[in-house]
């Protein structure tokens, strides 16, 4: 029974209100896809509507109750509701899913980040304090030796006329490219530390070619060098291991409330779409590394390839940060904490 209406209204209003927002957000958009917090917070707001719905009724309250009961029956065939899975529209998954799905996960991709940055200052430490640590960093023989002979030779190499050598190596890197960033998504699986060891791992590898070849005065063979293909390749491993992040984090759960099957189910289709778009990624990075990258000066002047680099980082952080938000972000800027 409610012995003060007033206080009453005065506490409970704001959560139906909250409850009637957040329904809108599945009403406007049939593609939104809550997220474990946004579910939970659903159905604990639609519990407690209901309750207060039974002592509005008891009470005699009417007008209130009815206006109280059209929320709670959208919240009732929201949540006992099967929503039709809509037909795939590649371009709007390209332009409005994975960017959306991006920004929604951005926190596993900033520790990703994060976790390659500081292996870079480490290769770079670790060559700077030891010269001949290079052999031990670097896993690729043709990085072992002086940076000035590398860039003589690649310099002054014979080219592949017909094309047919830089197509081969094309596919090499986009096999090797994708083994690596499914790798770094599937040892989402051991909790993250899998993950985190192979960002870890490339971070010091980057870090020490570069401050190699900085040091050797060859910043603008470096640049041109990695700049082209360097650019989409190095974030689609990242965005790869963001999705294995996101994969470890709903494994371990932190203090959730949800099984873990459910938390496993509820960032299925993050992990599906970064790692989709992480390999879209790499299939044009191994293209460009083959038929841009590794073509130096005089064929290709160095200043048109950090050029195209350029261009291409710009409009790769427009596409993740900014495509589709229109669309995508408005219903879901303002996520419902949990109580």
């Amino acid at each position: 029974m409610i012995v003060d209406l007033d206080r009453f209204l005065a506490v409970e209003r704001p959560l139906w209100q909250e409850l009637e927002t957040l329904l809108s957000v599945y009403d406007r958009d049939r593609l939104f896809r809550p997220t474990t917090a946004q579910s939970l917070r659903l159905f604990e707001l639609y519990q407690r509507s209901v309750a207060d719905l039974a002592r509005l009724e008891e009470g005699g309250h009417v007008d209130i109750a009815n206006e109280l009961s059209s929320v709670v029956t959208r919240a009732y065939a929201q949540i006992h509701s099967s929503r039709r899975r809509p037909r795939f529209k590649p371009m709007e998954w390209l332009l409005i899913v994975l960017p959306s799905t991006f920004r929604r996960q951005i926190g596993a991709f900033q520790m990703a980040l994060g976790v390659t940055l500081f292996g870079c200052a480490l290769g770079a430490a670790f060559l700077a304090w030891d010269p001949a640590a290079k052999e031990g960093i670097l896993p690729f023989s043709n990085l072992l030796g002086d940076p000035k002979d590398r860039v003589h030779e690649e310099e002054h190499k014979t080219k592949d006329p017909n094309g047919e050598v830089h197509a081969g190596f094309a596919a090499m890197l986009m096999t090797h490219n994708t083994r690596v960033a499914l790798t770094a998504l599937a040892l989402g699986l051991t909790w993250g530390v899998g993950t985190m060891i192979i960002l870890f791992s490339n971070g010091i590898t980057l870090g020490a070619v570069c401050f190699d070849y900085v040091r050797a005065g060859e910043t603008k063979f470096l640049l041109g060098w990695l700049m082209p293909h360097g650019v989409i390749e190095i974030p689609a491993i990242l965005i790869a291991s963001q999705a294995g992040l996101v994969l470890a984090s709903a494994l371990i759960g932190w203090n959730s409330r949800v099984r873990r099957r459910d938390r496993l189910r509820a960032v299925s289709s993050d992990v599906f779409t970064l790692a989709a778009g992480a390999a879209l990624m790499l299939v044009w990075a191994g293209i460009v590394e083959s038929y841009i990258s590794q073509y130096h000066k005089p064929v290709l002047p160095y200043e048109a390839k950090i050029a195209f680099g350029a261009v291409e980082l710009i409009l790769l952080i427009y596409f993740f940060f900014f495509v589709g938000r229109r669309r995508a972000e408005p219903q879901t800027a303002k996520e419902p904490s949990a109580k």
